[in-house]
């Protein structure tokens, strides 16, 4: 075997880019989220520092949204993670509509999922909320015929938590499940 092993790292890199929003005493506030994943087909899991000021209003809530970061607004997602709700005001960061099941939606963002929290498993000072998907809210331009996302038009940005780098979703390179046929 030719591999090295480098160690205990993050090796599941490039995940998508996402921005996630909650009410706190009565404002959405925004953070940039690097964590994040899918459980099964109902849920996804959002992981944050818990010292983070949004982490509050996502306990005391238990909703949240998810909204999936493209090229048109990068710049202003970024910024979520380089300033601190704890010392900022990030209410007006976006606009943003609150969706039917009470969390704050960023009208930008082409696809957004509103969740609740079924749960949070703490581990090494994160909060790793367990979130059911209750609506999933997205662009007509990106969606295809048929009302799915379409991910040959809607492109979001990946990143790569060792260097720190964006990218976009690339090139189909084949078909689940119809390779070998």
């Amino acid at each position: 075997m030719a591999k090295k092993n480098i160690g205990p790292v993050l090796a599941l890199y490039p995940s998508p880019v996402i921005v996630v929003g909650a009410m706190v005493d009565g404002k959405p506030t925004w953070t940039l989220a690097a964590h994040s994943g899918t459980m099964a087909h109902s849920h996804v899991m959002v992981s944050l520092v818990q010292a983070h000021y949004i982490n509050k209003g996502i306990r005391e809530n238990k909703k949240l949204s998810v909204n999936v970061v493209d090229e048109s607004w990068l710049k202003e997602a970024d910024r979520m993670g380089t300033i601190s709700g704890n010392k900022t005001d990030k209410s007006t960061a976006f606009d943003w509509t609150m969706g039917e099941n009470g969390a704050p939606v960023i009208n930008d963002a082409k696809v957004s999922i509103e969740c609740e929290v079924d749960g949070n498993y703490e581990l090494e000072r994160f909060d790793h909320f367990v979130c059911k998907i209750l609506a999933v809210y997205a662009d007509e331009t990106a969606l295809n015929d048929a009302g799915k996302i379409n991910y040959h038009v809607f492109k979001p940005v990946l990143f790569e938590f060792p260097t720190y780098e964006y990218f976009v979703l690339g090139e189909k390179v084949g078909n689940c499940g119809k390779m070998n046929a």
